[in-house]
């Protein structure tokens, strides 16, 4: 616990005066729009009133995580990136306690019950999935945000908040869609994350009248000559309007130059996170120049209250590389905790954090719709005003 002391430190000295931006459905500045009803929550009364902003954190939260086993490793951004936005934020604060949950569906379950048996009013957490399907199979005696999807929907006064293929899926057909882009030629490796955010975009796609006119595997490490299959798609009935591509940055850069050739390189070109995977070298990524892809409000462009990704990877090992998007992660599961009751009792409204745009649905399921970015002379920048 004594690192966790220092590293606590060392976010409220780094994280300065915060400043969150929330949006809310109101007629002017100084009025505040009438809860709505929400029988999937039941939130504790004896809370601290709202503040104009919406702000109405728990009083004591508790944070389920696997701070042992073989979760560890990927509890720590989390715990680091929540500690930072929970001591950036100057106004009264939850008591926190931490449980571990050791990675395990037994071990989720215990913590939960020993956190309420303490009391506290709220749960954050657990990570893994069988640990949050393990807790959604049982009533939830006060609210729970837990950070990973479980086997199915939340129950009653629960939600989940993940950074789901899916989102970046829904939100990269609305792309597309905003762009009059409906034929869409679909890259895909294939793998999980590939696999669900296409099916997610097909899914948004189709609802709109749009169609994926076709899908070429790209598999292995050095995929081939894709030419006859590209050409095909490019002189098929009714052409292609965009390429979505489902790819890490080392598959597309062997791909991408091949849509140039085949006539398509001046589609509008749209892709997962995935992209940045086997990136960093600007050489190389000049390949990948102009693709929009999905990514984080933090990592890139920033985010208020919040130093930059640059300044706290100096200073915090769980802040850097791969693991700053964890870190992004845990400063909005703070965030969320804060505004819970908020979300829930206002549907119109959403919060700005670190990993894109947060609402909560009817259903008790975080929305996310990402920030964007593209590459510009093989360095990613800011999409700016790219929207939906």
């Amino acid at each position: 616990m004594s690192k966790w002391m220092v590293c606590a430190a060392m976010l409220a000295t780094l994280a300065g005066c915060a400043s969150v931006q929330v949006e809310r459905p109101t007629p002017g500045p100084d009025a505040v729009a009438p809860p709505t009803l929400n029988p999937h929550w039941r939130f504790d009364p004896a809370r601290a009133p709202a503040a104009r902003d919406g702000y109405r954190p728990p009083r004591k939260l508790a944070v389920l995580l696997p701070m042992t086993g073989q979760l560890a490793t990927a509890a720590g951004p989390v715990r680091d990136g929540l500690l930072a936005g929970y001591y950036a934020e100057r106004r009264e604060k939850p008591e926190l306690a931490f449980y571990d949950t050791a990675g395990t569906a037994s071990g989720a379950v215990a913590a939960r019950d020993r956190a309420i048996a303490e009391g506290a009013d709220q749960i954050l957490g657990p990570l893994g999935r069988d640990e949050v399907s393990a807790l959604f199979n049982a009533p939830q005696p006060v609210p729970l945000l837990a950070l990973n999807r479980g086997n199915a929907a939340a129950p009653d006064n629960a939600a989940d908040f993940s950074l789901a293929p899916e989102d970046e899926g829904r939100a990269a057909a609305a792309y597309a869609l905003a762009r009059n882009a409906r034929r869409v030629l679909v890259l895909s490796n294939g793998d999980d994350h590939a696999l669900r955010s296409v099916d997610a975009f097909r899914t948004q796609l189709e609802a709109e009248g749009g169609a994926i006119v076709g899908t070429l595997a790209i598999v292995g490490e050095t995929p081939g000559d894709q030419s006859v299959g590209l050409r095909s798609a490019a002189t098929r009935e009714g052409g292609v309007d965009a390429i979505l591509i489902a790819l890490r940055g080392s598959e597309a850069r062997l791909v991408v130059p091949q849509l140039f050739a085949a006539g398509l390189g001046d589609r509008l070109r749209i892709a997962t996170s995935q992209l940045t995977s086997g990136t960093g070298k600007a050489d190389e990524d000049r390949a990948l120049d102009g693709i929009a892809f999905a990514s984080e409000t933090w990592t890139n462009a920033g985010l208020a209250g919040l130093p930059s990704p640059a300044t706290l990877a100096a200073d915090l090992p769980t802040a850097r590389g791969p693991a700053a998007r964890l870190f992004a992660f845990g400063h909005d599961a703070w965030l969320l905790s804060a505004y819970l009751q908020h979300l829930a009792e206002q549907p119109d409204a959403g919060l700005d954090g670190a990993t894109g745009r947060l609402s909560l649905d009817a259903e008790g399921r975080v929305v996310r719709a990402p920030a964007w970015a593209t590459f510009s002379n093989g360095v990613v920048v800011p999409l700016a005003g790219a929207g939906g």
